[in-house]
């Protein structure tokens, strides 16, 4: 009965292991919409930031955007876009308008309106 329990330790305790591995391989699996969108450093063209954990974060060109995204397939929808209120003279602000995107065939990030309809489209970051 001495040894029966160390060993009930370690099978237990090699199973969790096991799992916990596992379990980082099934979330390895990047989605091809995270990571950077647009370019950044050139504050007055939009660009947004979109992380594994479904934020989204970026600017129109002008003002601040702060939201939410979810992967639907090959499509993704955002959760609206809470933003600063900035008004910049000759910026076209249409990001902050987004309601879905997806990546065209030639990697960009084409980005749809309500009415769905492509309103802009947004290179992969640097």
């Amino acid at each position: 009965m001495a040894q029966t329990k160390p060993r009930i330790i370690r099978a237990v305790s090699l199973a969790f292991m096991a799992a916990v591995v596992l379990t980082g391989c099934a979330g390895s699996g990047t989605s091809p919409f995270v990571g950077m969108w647009g370019d950044p450093s050139d504050a007055r063209q939009p660009s947004l930031d979109l992380t594994s954990d479904g934020n989204a974060a970026g600017t129109d060109g002008c003002n601040r955007l702060m939201g939410s995204w979810k992967e639907d397939g090959k499509t993704i929808s955002f959760g609206g876009f809470a933003s600063t209120r900035m008004a910049c003279e000759g910026v076209d602000t249409w990001l902050s308008n987004a309601s879905t995107a997806k990546i065209q065939e030639d990697g960009k990030l084409a980005v749809f309106g309500q009415g769905g309809d492509q309103i802009g489209t947004l290179v992969p970051g640097k």
